[in-house]
């Protein structure tokens, strides 16, 4: 939901894919084929500048020879930085991480208006840069909290099954309701001359784009989105990401020990562990009686601490399943877990 940049191509849809990868452009026709095997766990990538995450999330399924992925949020071309990959069961649970807080390091340039809001627009309108530091700090307060933000004409968000970006490339535009969003924190990281470098921790659906317009406006001298790095996804981190060219330099072994178990998209839920036998039952999706505070969700294990099973919520006493690993999801996760283990140890 989140597409801070106007995309420069048809955007992809998110979730999962499965089943035959559409070649990838960028390699030799010779090395497009290759056999697929299932997969699970989640890869922290960092999103390289003028890729669409369509295809960093085609480029990593490749080289992982993965059967099943999909990504967790859209970054479009001209934005960088932390993209979660899901792989096999972990697909489960990619809505978790599409509904988290953001956190971005965006760049503004100040005194200058596009006809985007980026830098893939034209120049609408250039002023002169008369602010101060007190002055930026208070057009940031002005948007940190809950704010509504009106979707911006050159986006990804669909009215009628049309992108608003085609409206947009046909000189058309349509009304669009404002929406929303929580922007939790803004933090300025460097202004100098006309250039701006902000952190911003916000809700899912914030147009940082939109953002970045509305704090020029504010300033009175205009501005828009010069570059954006996405920095942060609920609890992950763009530090432990790891890039396209690093991950085609390894070998396959070092690529899968890059994985890290799908439980890591809920690491913020409480955990529950369950017995043998209550976890064979909770497998087939019966109700269990909890002694545990009522809680909106889970993530639930077996006697085994890397047998995850799958996420649920507590009401009234009862365990209720919401998403389940199958007993074969299970135990591959775990023999990826036990794998992973023993390549560290050898290490």
């Amino acid at each position: 939901m989140t597409d801070p940049v106007a995309p420069s191509a048809p955007p992809p849809q998110g979730g999962a894919v499965s089943g035959p990868a559409e070649p990838d452009p960028r390699l030799p026709l010779g090395r497009r084929r290759t056999a697929r095997r299932p997969l699970h766990g989640v890869l922290l990538l960092d999103k390289p500048l003028g890729w669409s995450s369509n295809d960093a999330l085609q480029k990593a399924k490749w080289l992982l020879r993965a059967e099943k992925a999909g990504h967790t949020g859209t970054l479009d071309p001209l934005a960088t930085g932390l993209l979660p990959l899901c792989f096999g069961a972990a697909t489960k649970f990619s809505q978790v991480s599409l509904d988290a807080d953001k956190a971005y390091r965006a760049t503004l340039r100040l005194g200058q208006r596009m006809s985007t809001g980026d830098l893939e627009g034209q120049l609408i309108e250039e002023r002169p840069v008369q602010v101060d530091r007190a002055m930026i700090e208070a057009a940031c307060a002005r948007f940190t909290g809950p704010i509504t933000q009106v979707p911006p004409m050159h986006s990804a968000l669909k009215k009628d099954g049309k992108a608003l970006y085609e409206y947009a490339r046909a000189g058309i535009e349509v009304e669009r309701p404002a929406r929303a969003v929580t922007i939790h924190r803004i933090d300025i990281v460097d202004w100098h001359d006309a250039t701006l470098v902000i952190d911003v921790r916000c809700s899912k659906g914030t147009y940082i784009r939109t953002l970045a317009e509305d704090i020029g406006s504010t300033l009175g001298c205009g501005a828009h989105l010069a570059a954006l790095r996405r920095t942060g996804s609920g609890a992950l981190a763009a530090d432990d990401a790891v890039t396209l060219a690093q991950l085609e330099a390894m070998s396959e072994p070092e690529r899968e020990a890059l994985l890290q178990p799908p439980d890591v998209l809920l690491s913020e839920w409480p955990r529950l562990a369950l017995d043998d036998s209550e976890a064979g039952r909770f497998l087939t999706g019966l109700r269990r009686r909890v002694h545990q505070d009522d809680a909106p969700a889970v993530r639930v294990y077996g006697p085994d601490p890397r047998a995850f099973l799958g996420s649920a919520h507590i009401t009234a006493g009862e365990l209720i399943a919401d998403r389940l690993l199958s007993p074969p999801e299970v135990q591959a996760l775990v023999q990826q877990a036990a794998a992973t283990h023993r390549s560290a140890v050898a290490a």
